[in-house]
Formats: C-alpha cells, sequence, structure tokens
C-alpha cells in the first residue's frame, strides 16, 4: 500500500516538472519578440528613467532627456550615452502631470516616450510624459 502512494506521489511530480516546463515553453512563445533595445541593461530606469525597450508588437518605449528637437521630431539621449529619434505625429499625445503640447517639450526635459517603432529604428510617438527629475538620495555616513 505505501508503494502505491510513493507511485503516486513520484507521477504527480513528473506530471506537475512536465506542466512546469511546457507552461515555460509556451511562455516563452509568446514573448520571444521582448528584446532589450541596444545594448541596455535591465534595470535601466533609475533616477532619470533612461532607456529603451522595443516590443514584441513594435511598441517602442523610450525614457530620457531631449537633447534636440523640431517641429516635427525629438531626439532623446539614452542612458547607454546612445541616442533614439522620435517622430511627432499631429495625434501625439502629450502629457505633463496635466495635459500639455510641443511648446513643453523642451531641451534637457527627462520625457518616457511610448509609440510604434518604424523600420529605420526610429519611433512614431502615440504618447509623451514630461517627467519631473528624481534626485538620487544622498548617502550617510552612519558613525
Amino acid at each position: 500500500m505505501r508503494n502505491k502512494y510513493i507511485v503516486l506521489a513520484v507521477i504527480a511530480v513528473v506530471g506537475l516538472g512536465v506542466g512546469f516546463f511546457g507552461g515555460m515553453r509556451y511562455g516563452q512563445s509568446k514573448n520571444s519578440g521582448l528584446v532589450i533595445g541596444q545594448g541596455q541593461q535591465r534595470g535601466q530606469f533609475g533616477n532619470s528613467m533612461m532607456g529603451s525597450i522595443r516590443g514584441a508588437n513594435d511598441m517602442g518605449l523610450v525614457s530620457g532627456d531631449i537633447i534636440s528637437k523640431d517641429s516635427t521630431s525629438l531626439t532623446i539621449k539614452l542612458r547607454d550615452g546612445g541616442s533614439k529619434i522620435v517622430l511627432l505625429p499631429g495625434t501625439v499625445e502629450i502629457s505633463k502631470f496635466i495635459s500639455g503640447n510641443t511648446n513643453d517639450l523642451e531641451i534637457n526635459k527627462t520625457v518616457t516616450i511610448t509609440g510604434k517603432t518604424n523600420t529605420d529604428g526610429s519611433i512614431t510617438a502615440q504618447t509623451i510624459q514630461i517627467r519631473p527629475v528624481i534626485p538620487s538620495p544622498s548617502p550617510t555616513l552612519v558613525k
């Protein structure tokens, strides 16, 4: 009788393992297009929230400082020192903590942008959030 329980327990553990492995493989196949953009590291959203992520559905997310601006595009400085061009269609939604417009997009402002990634690597913006700069906490010495 005891051997019967041991066999059932082994079968249950093997079944759970196979189910877990199958679920992991299925999840990987659904997320296979998610890559960290151009050498960025995980944990890239630090104090100034800079970086770039490109999703499987060609949705782009860019966060960094505006280093250049004209009437149709922004250039964003990324955390890794690179940059990303963001196109500004007339339909882009720009917000601060209240609604904003293209006049609010200024050099050295920190922004987070979502949009569609183009074939040339630029992003056509759908939303832009102007972010406040979050100061780094100063380390304190303990005596």
